[in-house]
């Protein structure tokens, strides 16, 4: 049974990068207790950049635990929770198993997986390793994020219950290796351009993916 080890939030503040420093939530931290989850996030959590993250598509970020021993090694640093600025640290969710559109229930909320999400320059420099999103990209170890379907309190220690399994959708894997691996796989592209679940800016990706193919 999936279960949420971590319950993570944060506050912008200056990210230093290999040629500016810019204002991130990327840092988090674990909260105990019950924490509120409304249809734009968890209470005291909140984003810097209101363009590329945050909004309806993405109110939560989860990463599987997981992944963090591959991570440890590959970094030569002791990962815990919220090593990849995610609100949620799971067990039991992994990107090749649970497909876009399920619906969660975790504590007295419900949540449907959105998208995968996208690592950019702020999770290498959080880590002090320039490859670091290209390197998440190939590997496929991504984390997804949530919209909120039925606000509630959820807390660390809360296991997630299966309410709908949406088969008929790709998986988060299918996802990014379809946008990041595999851009030629015309059926991938075709299945996630149609897959109305998917947050409208993964799929306005894949829409315009497939028009060029079809060209």
């Amino acid at each position: 049974m999936a279960r949420l080890i971590s319950l993570n939030v944060g506050l912008p503040g200056d990210l230093i990068c290999p040629d500016r420093t810019v204002l991130s939530a990327i840092r988090k931290g674990p909260i105990t207790g019950p924490v509120w989850l409304d249809t734009l996030g968890l209470a005291g959590d909140a984003h810097a950049d209101l363009i590329d993250h945050g909004g309806v598509d993405k109110a939560l970020c989860g990463y599987p635990t997981e992944h963090l021993p591959y991570w440890s090694t590959r970094l030569g640093d002791q990962l815990g929770a919220s090593a990849f600025g995610e609100n949620l640290s799971t067990e039991g969710l992994l990107e090749s198993e649970i497909h876009i559109g399920d619906v969660l229930g975790i504590g007295g909320a419900i949540v449907q997986i959105s998208q995968p999400r996208g690592p950019c320059f702020k999770l290498a420099a959080l880590h002090g390793e320039p490859r670091l999103a290209k390197w998440v990209q190939t590997a496929g170890l991504t984390g997804f994020y949530l919209r909120c379907v039925q606000p509630g309190l959820l807390e660390a220690g809360d296991h997630f219950s299966l309410i709908d399994r949406n088969e008929r959708a790709p998986t988060i894997a299918d996802a990014v290796r379809v946008l990041y691996n595999d851009r030629r796989d015309r059926a991938g592209v075709e299945r996630l351009a149609a897959c109305t679940e998917l947050a409208d800016a993964w799929r306005s990706v894949f829409i315009k993916r497939l028009a060029n193919l079809r060209s």
